[in-house]
């Protein structure tokens, strides 16, 4: 095949099929011819005929080399029966997965709430309440008492001084209060009065326990009985807070209501179960959560099952 290429001509001729060696011969105006052997050399510049085949072949390959990377109908089939089989399988524990990570939250909200309450008690050298209140999670009337949402409000004294009623302590006098941010609402969980620990580790089932002399020293769904209105805040609130703890200027913590008044204890704790809905557990659910305080000052730390 000859190839004009500006002002020179250049022949191509295979000298052995099995090597596929090329003989390349150019000459020009001014000087003698020249030849070069080189393995497959193409040229296309000046020839239109011969870039136009080699397009059309490195097509013509990219389009074999698409068709070989394809899937079957079977093998897609196949690979969407295997996904399905594993979303079957793992969508359970992704559910376990889910309900421990929204009690666990429950325990950290609950431990901020404790926090902000010593902490600004002992700021302001005054007194102040955390407390609980637990409402029916599928009612639309706030306020209504049940099971699946605790609501939390933090309450100090504006004087210093500890404000009870009449009675020993009795109720707070909510004119003598203020609020210490807003409410707080955890959804999905439940107060419940928990087991106590073995006291010899730092996990779930050995932590400290806080039952003494026959009196548990925890917030749960029957201790401390509901006996009376701790207090109502701010005015006409739907909720009325019947189990607290107290913080005093140095930052001591107890477990108060309206008719028992807790010693000061070295810990104390909240019990913690997650529920689904308006209905308390039953049976009682692996993961359970302990939030202890320290009644004289000590650290908030959770412990979960």
């Amino acid at each position: 095949m000859e190839v004009l290429l500006e002002s020179a001509v250049t022949v191509f001729s295979p000298q052995s099929q099995s090597h596929r060696n090329f003989d390349f011969r150019f000459s020009n105006f001014e000087g003698p011819s020249r030849r070069f052997t080189g393995q497959r050399l193409f040229l296309c510049r000046a020839s239109r005929v011969g870039c136009d085949r080699l397009s059309t072949i490195k097509h013509q390959t990219s389009k074999i080399k698409l068709r070989s990377r394809g899937f079957t109908l079977i093998e897609l089939l196949v690979v969407m029966g295997i996904i399905a089989l594993l979303m079957v399988l793992v969508a359970p524990a992704f559910t376990t997965i889910k309900s421990a990570g929204d009690v666990t939250g429950a325990a950290y909200t609950i431990k901020g709430v404790l926090d902000t309450a010593r902490t600004y008690a002992k700021a302001n050298n005054t007194y102040a309440w955390a407390g609980f209140y637990e409402e029916d999670v599928s009612s639309t009337t706030p306020g209504t008492a049940g099971v699946g949402r605790l609501v939390m409000s933090i309450v100090a004294s504006k004087d210093g001084t500890i404000i009870y009623g009449s009675g020993s302590p009795g109720t707070i006098d909510t004119t003598r209060l203020i609020q210490v941010g807003k409410l707080t609402k955890v959804d999905n969980v439940h107060l419940t009065a928990l087991t106590d620990g073995s006291g010899v580790g730092s996990t779930f089932d050995t932590r400290p326990p806080v039952t003494v002399n026959g009196t548990p020293y925890r917030i749960g769904d029957t201790s401390p009985p509901n006996t009376g209105t701790l207090f109502q805040y701010p005015a006409g609130s739907p909720y009325t807070f019947v189990k607290a703890v107290q913080f005093s200027p140095g930052g001591e913590a107890r477990i108060i209501n309206s008719a028992t008044s807790y010693s000061l204890k070295p810990v104390a704790e909240v019990g913690l179960e997650p529920t689904h809905g308006n209905a308390t557990p039953a049976p009682t659910p692996a993961n359970l959560v302990a939030i202890q305080f320290g009644g004289l000052g000590a650290d908030v730390i959770i412990y979960r099952k």
